[in-house]
């Protein structure tokens, strides 16, 4: 769970709250006003100070608040950066027309190679969470279907939707497949002495290279100049299997009942080839007729050097100003009434006991300049 800390962007006003504990002190050893009125004992009281305790409890809270608002207040959810271990890996698969090929049974049902070596590929990205997956595709030509992504649920629609025709078919570019997958893992800051760290290919094929600008040669001396393992995988078997025949326009052609109708072909697999494109790149090969295929290349991969990826981190800052400016300043202007003398808080009232003064400059009715006026004198 991401942190939440608080912080001020501009702690130095908070520097002004030392100068508060002086001016209470100045104002401490400040003397009380003399009241100059003719004899003020008679009515003065305390109820009436002109400044009260009270006020200045108010301003004082009222200028810490917004001293604490101008030293920005922020609330900050720390969305910490996660390093974690995984691979770089490019899967280049077969889509030729040998794929078609139905020497593989699942629940006693023929199905074709490229539907048996589909639950291999989705093993990579099922089971491979930290790992960057990336997918190449090749029959007469080769083309990146995905780039390196961490999108396993969009990767694995991408496999769903592989079909055999998608490419022209009529051709295998072992070759083309490997170096397109090789360029895939070109990146800065994942080289050192010109190696490729924590990258691998694996290559899936049933046939022999017959297509393609790159020979099968070729392509292993880039990996290999780069350090890039190769694990190649042979799926198929070997001597004569059947295939259905495909229409010109890429539908299967049946019978009159619906069924497809089937030839045969002989497997041309280049297990060498693909045994020696494994071993010079360090990489290792499996055939897909093992029921462990798939534990032995996770095996394999496991084996091998690590790579971390840093993931995203930022931070999300809540300001906090207005939650102390606000009561800070209603704090600051109820002190500020507090404060007020009497005779402007209550207008033309005047206390209990008072003299009334008269509204001429200098007179007092019932008053004179020696004191209150005497009683009259019995008879």
């Amino acid at each position: 769970m991401p942190l939440t800390n608080y912080t001020f962007h501009d702690p130095w006003w908070l520097l002004a709250l030392a100068v508060l504990p002086l001016v209470l002190w100045v104002r401490g050893r400040r003397g009380a006003p003399v009241l100059v009125v003719p004899f003020a004992s008679a009515w003065h009281k305390p109820s009436i100070i002109p400044t009260s305790r009270w006020a200045v409890s108010l301003a004082l809270f009222g200028l810490i608040l917004l001293i604490a608002a101008l030293a920005r207040p922020q609330s900050v959810e720390d969305k910490r950066e996660v390093k974690q271990q995984g691979y770089d890996l490019m899967l280049a698969i077969d889509l030729s027309g040998s794929m078609r090929s139905e020497d593989y049974l699942r629940n006693g049902e023929q199905i074709n190679r490229l539907q048996a070596i589909k639950p291999v590929i989705q093993a990579f990205i099922n089971r491979r969470t930290n790992d960057r997956i990336g997918l190449v595709v090749f029959a007469t030509q080769a083309y990146t279907l995905a780039p390196l992504t961490f999108d396993h649920d969009w990767l694995a629609r991408q496999i769903d939707r592989l079909n055999i025709g998608v490419i022209n078919p009529n051709g295998t570019s072992i070759g083309d497949g490997l170096g397109i997958a090789l360029t895939r893992l070109e990146q800065t800051g994942r080289e050192e002495n010109n190696q490729r760290k924590g990258a691998f290919v694996v290559l899936l094929t049933d046939g022999a290279n017959n297509s393609g600008l790159l020979t099968p040669e070729q392509a292993t001396d880039i990996a290999k100049s780069r350090g890039v393992p190769v694990y190649t995988i042979g799926v198929g078997r070997e001597g004569y299997v059947r295939i259905p025949i495909v229409n010109p326009d890429g539908t299967y052609r049946t019978d009159g009942y619906g069924n497809k109708i089937y030839g045969t072909d002989l497997s041309d697999m280049d297990e060498g080839a693909l045994i020696q494109i494994a071993d010079r790149t360090k990489g290792k090969f499996f055939r897909a007729l093992d029921t462990d295929t798939i534990e032995k290349t996770f095996a394999a991969i496991d084996a091998a050097q690590k790579i971390e990826f840093q993931a995203k981190s930022y931070l999300l800052t809540t300001e906090l100003f207005l939650w102390f400016a606000a009561p800070g300043a209603v704090l600051l202007f109820l002190g500020a009434l507090f404060a007020l003398p009497p005779q402007l808080s209550l207008g033309k009232a005047r206390p209990l006991g008072a003299p009334r003064v008269d509204d001429r400059p200098g007179g007092v009715k019932g008053d004179s300049a020696r004191g209150p006026a005497l009683p009259p004198k019995l008879a």
